[in-house]
């Protein structure tokens, strides 16, 4: 087979652009407001919830404030796999781990529902994804897990290293129940959607003070809004908002694509019938199979991964100071899929993570007058998760707690990290000797 031919590298536009119809951001808010609820953010967390209020409580005002356009941060830069589980929290007991899979599980249902409701293309398929062990050791601790949770239920089930098509990779365990999303095709293609719920969605536009008190004020550059409650739907960027910054480590994490890829190269990298992949190592790699046949990677060390003073969210666009990290990041990416020497890399991009120390997320409402909801901290492991918690936060919303109480991210509180600037220098020495990243198990 030929080689295939390298065409330009866009360099930090994620391939989903590529992937999701041409788009163009609704207009900034440009007068004052009143809203029952302000959500800020225009990703899963932000639109989920908005569809979620606006259908529960048809009555009320719910205007979406989106700093540029709806899926511009992770939920439309990221690693694309919509993964059951919630990162930071394992169990080997079977109510448990079944409760948990099963809350995970109806954020996948939900992604699904929608797109099929809208008639979206959203690239969205659920053949499942696999992790892939890379010790003896390991696999055998992995594959006897599996076989006493799949005896519990969950539809999991063990792999070969023959069956992983990942070089090096001694098995994996296959979660037939996760898939993958192009999260910019599904939050764009919601907004019409939301729009004729009577959500008002105001794009170009940042959120610059939050005022709290029984009726919250929201300041942005041509507007404001007033609204009873609010709904923090921003992830990595919420310390910007002075909400959680002792708590949340705004992480940037780079990511390859591939050009599209022919099927005959993709029988000959290995690549089974499953949607995405990731590896069991502290600075997890990760893959995914594009709707559009490109091969996504991400991580795999250090050098993938990069924590800016004073938490800044917005990673700066200097390709040369990307060159290292891309270039261990397409390293790996041929040590695992050695064909993949031949395929051209047509997209770089960076993308935002919240990370918390114990990688456990928090949803639940906070603030003197009980009106600040919030989700965030998914350390990488969102889409599903971000959905969902437009679900939890309509019920907090309402008052009904219960069916979340004892999962646990519930009013989960963050571990503290250290202040600047010892956060920024321990981050540096403590990857820099160890080679992993900082976490309290």
């Amino acid at each position: 087979m030929p080689a295939l031919q390298p065409g330009a590298v866009d360099d930090n536009r994620a391939c989903w652009l590529d992937e999701a119809p041409a788009y163009v951001p609704g207009p900034p808010l440009e007068q004052r407001e009143v809203a029952d609820v302000a959500i800020i953010g225009g990703g899963c967390t932000g639109v989920s919830t908005a569809w979620h209020l606006s259908r529960r409580f048809p009555d009320r005002r719910v205007v979406l404030l989106e700093a540029k356009a709806l899926a511009n941060g992770a939920s439309g830069r990221n690693g694309g796999q919509v993964l059951n589980w919630i990162n930071g929290v394992e169990t080997d007991e079977p109510e448990p781990a079944q409760r948990i899979y099963a809350v995970t599980s109806s954020g996948i249902d939900l992604i699904a529902e929608l797109a099929a409701r809208a008639r979206l293309d959203a690239g969205f398929e659920r053949r499942g994804c696999i992790e892939v062990y890379t010790t003896a050791r390991s696999a055998d601790a992995a594959q006897a897990r599996v076989e006493r949770l799949a005896r519990a239920g969950i539809p999991l089930e063990w792999l070969a290293a023959s069956a992983t098509g990942v070089h090096g990779a001694y098995g994996a365990v296959r979660d037939r129940g996760a898939g993958r999303v192009n999260g910019v095709a599904l939050l764009r293609g919601l907004r019409p959607v939301l729009l004729e719920q009577g959500v008002a969605i105001h794009e170009q536009t940042p959120v610059l003070a939050v005022d709290e008190g029984p009726t919250i004020r929201l300041t942005t550059p041509r507007g404001e809004v007033r609204a009873g409650a609010i709904v923090l739907a921003t992830n990595a960027y919420t310390p910007a908002l002075g909400y959680f910054r002792g708590g949340i480590l705004p992480l940037h994490s780079h990511v390859v694509a591939t050009a599209p890829l022919p099927d005959p190269l993709w029988a000959e990298l290995g690549w089974t019938a499953h949607d995405g992949f990731a590896d069991d190592l502290d600075r997890v790699a990760y893959g995914c199979r594009t709707a559009g046949g490109r091969l996504l990677f991400g991580g795999g060390g250090n050098d993938a991964y990069c924590y800016l003073a004073g938490g800044q969210p917005v990673f700066p666009h200097a390709p040369a100071a990307h060159q290292r990290a891309f270039a261990a990041i397409e390293r790996h990416l041929r040590a695992y899929f050695p064909a993949a020497a031949r395929a051209p890399i047509g997209h770089r991009w960076t993308g935002t993570l919240a990370i918390t120390l114990d990688r456990v997320c928090s949803m639940g409402v906070r603030g003197a007058h009980r009106n600040v909801y919030y989700a965030l901290g998914y350390s990488g492991h969102g889409l599903a998760l971000a959905m969902l918690a437009g679900r939890v936060l309509s019920d907090l919303y309402s008052g009904d707690h219960d069916p979340w109480r004892d999962l646990p991210f519930y009013q989960k509180r963050l571990p503290r990290l250290p202040p600047e600037p010892l956060r920024w220098l321990s981050y540096q020495l403590y990857t820099r000797l160890t080679g992993r990243s900082p976490r309290r198990r």
